[in-house]
């Protein structure tokens, strides 16, 4: 069942595009932080709290050789450093270090915080894009 015509629902869709791809989210990662969005979103989980490598791998949907490789690449950074498992010596626990937590801080910040262009908009727009936004991901994922 459609309310609107194809016409207009592809001019929405290009607009949506268009919007998105103008805010790389990734280019101010490499600029900010030297860092690509994986890496940033390890540090970003490791916020919460630390995690195994094989927690990162299954966290991130990674082979674990592929997470033992972004943290080797994150701990020569200084960012994380790895640390014995209080319950198993032979798994190793990632933790962020002062600098990988304001480096968390700042991927957060990237990642997370609005355009503004879309801050900029008045609280009606804000209002109607959050409802079609929340009637669009409510639907089953039929991708």
């Amino acid at each position: 069942m459609s309310t609107g015509d194809d016409a207009s629902a592809a001019e929405a869709w290009a607009g949506m595009q268009a919007f998105i791809s103008g805010e790389d989210r990734r280019r101010a990662l490499r600029v900010g932080l030297d860092l690509g969005p994986v890496k940033a979103e390890i540090l970003v989980s490791l916020m919460k709290e630390p995690m195994t490598l094989r927690e990162i791998a299954q966290a991130f949907d990674v082979d674990p050789s592929a997470a033992t490789v972004a943290v080797d690449r994150l701990e020569r950074r200084g960012f994380v450093r790895r640390g014995a498992h209080p319950d198993d010596n032979r798994r190793k626990l990632v933790h962020l270090t002062d600098a990988g937590r304001q480096a968390a801080a700042t991927a957060q910040h990237i990642l997370n915080d609005p355009p503004s262009e879309l801050a900029a908009l008045n609280a009606d727009d804000l209002a109607a894009l959050t409802r079609i936004f929340a009637t669009l991901n409510s639907k089953p994922e039929t991708r």
